[in-house]
């Protein structure tokens, strides 16, 4: 346990950070900078406490005054921090303040006074009783055990925004080694999870393995660790003809490529180039607008916050209002749950409506597309690379031509210029332009006289 120092009378009076730092060194006879950090560490953990900025536990290099904190209120004592002497504390405050808390302490006083409202009255009257014996003592002591208790509370209920070095995960609000009491309402929890376990749907261990087994022979030839890259791995040999030949539209994709589109429905769409193949088989099917429904959900899921309110409206006009140009087919049900969900937009308000869009598009235009002309044709056109074989003098000249990757900020930029085009090369609203030419013509009309 840590022990601030072995003079009490040193610990008496506020130090600064300087006085602090030198302590520590001469004390261990450690570096400066490991007694910064130590200090640092006190700080945090409610050894040593700031007079001035008290929610910043730090120690800063400026004329901060510091005091070591008692030993009743080190996180070593291990009391237990309860959210009842939490809301005395808090009521007292506010006694002493005659209500003028801060923002962040009105609001947890407000959130415990209607937690807690069965045994209010005891808290204020403890914090009544705590605050009459504060009274009694001379200025000087109670201005320190004031101090003193707020560092504790800062260090335990930290304000928001800030990082507390007691916060370690679960065990601070649960002890896993308690024993709960076994009352009728731990029996009848026990009964609720053991239903529940027994009616859940499990899965054979041999049918899980069988999964495993055929989900590795289907990728295995893909994995570039289990089989070898085509033309060359372009980690190992420094040739780039690997990447030009699966970049994300490249005009003829290679054979291993377009396999994979046939592995399931979810492939095809994570490739840009094979989605691109899917919606040139849609538009010849009148049914492009499934495809432009579900883009336009990603892009709202994965887009700024920013943008947010714009794209929901947007995908709404577009796709779901009556007349809309691209309307889609969906059925009563979802329609109405995500036209609700648009008066409140946010990243998943579209879910419903893009599920039932996907298993659309995975159960009937997906086996008809891998039947289609247009697969078939990308099937054929499709290469397969030559592997590449690099000798030593090879691949110690590929290395000197090595040269930096493309930017992502470059990439990022053409595919918005790659969205921006297919926005305008999208279908136009006929009724829309008609809309809006007639409103023109009345702004410019004559009036009578």
């Amino acid at each position: 346990m840590f022990q601030p120092a072995s003079s009490i009378h040193w610990r008496e009076f506020a130090r600064s950070c300087e006085d602090i730092v030198a302590w520590l060194t001469n004390c261990y006879s450690i570096e400066a900078e490991e007694a910064w950090a130590l200090g640092t560490m006190l700080v945090a953990f409610g050894y040593i406490y700031p007079l001035q900025d008290h929610k910043r536990l730090v120690i800063k290099p400026d004329a901060s005054l510091y005091r070591f904190q008692t030993p009743y209120f080190w996180p070593a004592q291990q009391w237990p921090v309860e959210d009842t002497d939490y809301a005395i504390y808090l009521a007292k405050r506010n006694i002493r303040k005659k209500g003028t808390l801060e923002l962040y302490e009105q609001v947890q006083y407000n959130s415990l006074h209607k937690w807690m409202n069965h045994k209010w009255d005891f808290i204020v009257m403890q914090a009544k009783e705590q605050y009459r014996a504060g009274k009694e003592r001379k200025k000087p002591d109670r201005v320190v055990f004031d101090c003193q208790e707020r560092a504790y509370w800062v260090v335990h209920r930290p304000p928001p925004g800030t990082v507390s070095a007691m916060d370690y995960g679960l065990e601070r609000m649960v002890d896993p080694n308690t024993e709960e009491k076994q009352t009728s309402d731990f029996f009848r929890r026990i009964m609720i999870f053991t239903q529940q376990s027994i009616m859940r749907p499990r899965v054979k261990s041999s049918v899980s393995i069988g999964a495993l087994v055929k989900y590795s022979v289907t990728y295995n030839k893909h994995d570039p660790f289990l089989a070898p890259c085509l033309p060359s791995n372009p980690w190992v040999t420094d040739d780039v003809t690997y990447w030009l030949l699966n970049m994300a539209n490249v005009e003829i994709p290679t054979k291993m490529r377009v396999e994979r589109w046939t592995f399931s429905f979810g492939e095809l769409l994570s490739d840009p180039r094979g989605r691109d193949d899917f919606r040139l088989f849609l538009k010849k099917e009148f049914s492009g607008e499934n495809l432009a429904f579900w883009e336009a959900c990603e892009d709202l899921k994965w887009g700024t916050a920013a943008t947010m309110n714009d794209k929901a409206q947007q995908v709404y006009k577009t796709f779901l209002t009556r007349g809309a140009p691209r309307w889609i087919n969906i059925d009563g049900k979802t329609m109405e749950v995500t036209v609700k969900g648009l008066k409140h937009p946010h990243r998943y308000v579209l879910d419903a409506a893009q599920t039932h869009i996907f298993m659309l598009m995975k159960k009937d235009s997906f086996g008809r597309y891998l039947k289609s002309p247009v697969f078939k044709d990308t099937q054929k056109r499709a290469i397969c690379p030559d592997q590449h074989m690099f000798s030593v003098s090879q691949l110690e000249a590929n290395a000197r031509k090595r040269r930096p990757s493309i930017s992502p900020i470059i990439v990022r930029q053409l595919e918005q210029e790659e969205k921006a085009r297919m926005a305008t090369s999208g279908p136009v609203d006929i009724t829309q332009v008609m809309s809006k030419l007639s409103n023109k013509g009345k702004e410019v009309a004559p009036s009578k006289k």
